[in-house]
């Protein structure tokens, strides 16, 4: 049997849309505790951590598959890798004295700046060492086509323990199976579709019998699609000075915030984490604009993505993507932060109850049997011509109890999210034992003045704790 496994439409849509400008890799930084994996000489032990890492990798067998194409459809398929190179994939280097976290994030933004190569596994660890008050970091970089923030989160349970240990689990043999040529996969596709045109008949039988229930289900999912598509992504956002043509570099930074203020906010105010996330990130753009670029804010249609897990229990732990895109309007114009988190409440529980996630998601549903050129140009016009939003704005909840890397305490967890054509920002957060982290991600040149954006997330979480 031929070996492969075809990819989604949304994971050939992260392939599509990336340029040599826009890269489509998400990124995470930790930092740990340097001292339980520290030599006697006071490097950090590599071999240690690759031999680890070697051993959790019978978890995710994706991370030993490359790219392949379908002759002729060209659409992306996974395959075995037979030269793949653990030290190629997990690297050790070394930030210069001081090792302060402004080296260690001109750094990050150096990773960031280059693609992964397709021709191996799209995945890159990075351990640093030398990091201030005796710390490391570990820099994650993965391909979006591979992995969303939730199956991110999943990773984790493989990659940390929850408390300190020294034991490796022994590795498992991995023999790649072979690799199959341009005609197999043809053929292989051929039968694909051959049988999905079969199974399409014999379900029709069955669907007749349950018309009813159809009728109320795709009802459902239709309504929700003419939500989707009427919440503003068939039209252009406003411009603003952070949505112009974008180089390859990037510059990063963080910002940690305390999680019991987000969660007071919450409780006083009710919705969700979400909402006051959202609520302290418009707060921040609109000072941001205000202070930083004197931009006036007043007639903004501001629009920010928020994808949106639409993974099921059963699929946890699974790799590829499973998210939707909710398009979120942020009142930037309005000076109270109390009243921005209302009609920011209030809009994304109009996005519940118009099932827009579903929505999202049908229609890219609708475009899995396009060809991948197809999936190709669609992604590049959603992403360049268009420009339906301003920002990605993602939220991914993690554990509220210390993690551990061999016996290596997580102290800090930072996500990025990549940038889309014209996107100057990108806002990820992470929300670890007590604390939410904000990481920035910003093209180099439109946004040099990024910690400013970070004081400015902070200033808007301050200004919500103060009006309550």
């Amino acid at each position: 049997m031929v070996a492969y496994e075809r990819l989604s439409s949304l994971d050939t849509s992260f392939l599509a849309l990336e340029t040599p400008e826009l890269h489509m890799h998400v990124v995470a930084v930790g930092i740990f505790e340097a001292e339980p994996l520290q030599r006697d000489d006071g490097g950090i032990d590599i071999d240690r951590i690759r031999a680890f890492v070697a051993s959790k990798l019978q978890y995710v067998p994706r991370y030993h598959q490359r790219l392949a194409w379908v002759p002729f459809e060209r659409h992306p398929v996974w395959v075995d890798d037979h030269e793949f190179d653990l030290a190629f994939h997990v690297r050790h280097s070394s930030l210069p004295l001081p090792g302060t976290d402004e080296q260690l994030k001109e750094l990050v933004g150096h990773l960031v700046s280059r693609n992964l190569d397709r021709a191996k596994p799209l995945w890159e660890l990075s351990i640093v060492e030398g990091l201030q008050d005796d710390r490391f970091a570990l820099i994650a970089k993965v391909h979006h086509c591979m992995i969303d923030g939730m199956s991110g989160v999943d990773l984790m349970a493989a990659m940390f323990n929850v408390i300190p240990t020294e034991d490796i689990e022994p590795t498992a043999d991995w023999t790649p199976r072979p690799t199959p040529s341009g005609a197999e996969l043809v053929a292989a596709e051929t039968g694909r579709r051959l049988r999905n045109s079969i199974d399409l008949v014999k379900d029709l039988g069955r669907l007749a019998k349950d018309a009813q229930q159809l009728t109320g289900q795709a009802g459902r999912r239709l309504r929700a699609m003419t939500h989707s598509l009427g919440s503003g992504w068939l039209s252009a956002a406003s411009q603003t000075p952070l949505n112009h043509s974008m180089s390859p570099n990037r510059r990063i930074d963080w910002q940690v915030t305390d999680l019991t203020q987000v969660k007071a906010v919450k409780n006083a105010l009710g919705g969700t984490v979400n909402d006051t996330v959202l609520a302290i990130a418009a707060g921040a753009i609109r000072e941001f604009l205000i202070t930083n670029r004197d931009f006036p804010v007043d007639d903004l249609d501001y629009r920010i993505m928020a994808p949106v897990s639409v993974r099921s229990a059963d699929q946890r732990g699974q790799l590829g993507n499973q998210v939707a895109m909710w398009l979120v309007s942020l009142p930037l114009e309005e000076p109270d932060p109390v009243e921005r988190f209302r009609r920011i409440q209030q809009e994304t529980r109009t996005l519940k109850e118009t099932d827009q996630a579903l929505g999202a998601s049908s229609l890219v549903q609708l475009s899995a049997g396009a060809p991948s050129t197809l999936v190709s140009m669609g992604a590049r016009l959603a992403a360049g011509n268009i420009r339906p939003f301003n920002m990605t704005v993602t939220n991914v909840p993690g554990p509220q109890f210390p993690l551990y890397l061999l016996g290596s305490r997580l102290l800090v967890q930072v996500p990025f999210v990549p940038l889309w054509a014209q996107h100057g920002l990108g806002l990820a957060q992470f929300s670890y034992d007590g604390s939410l982290t904000w990481g920035l991600n910003a093209d180099r040149d439109l946004v040099p003045d990024i910690r400013n954006f970070g004081e400015a997330i902070q200033s808007s979480l301050d200004s919500l704790i103060a009006a309550l």
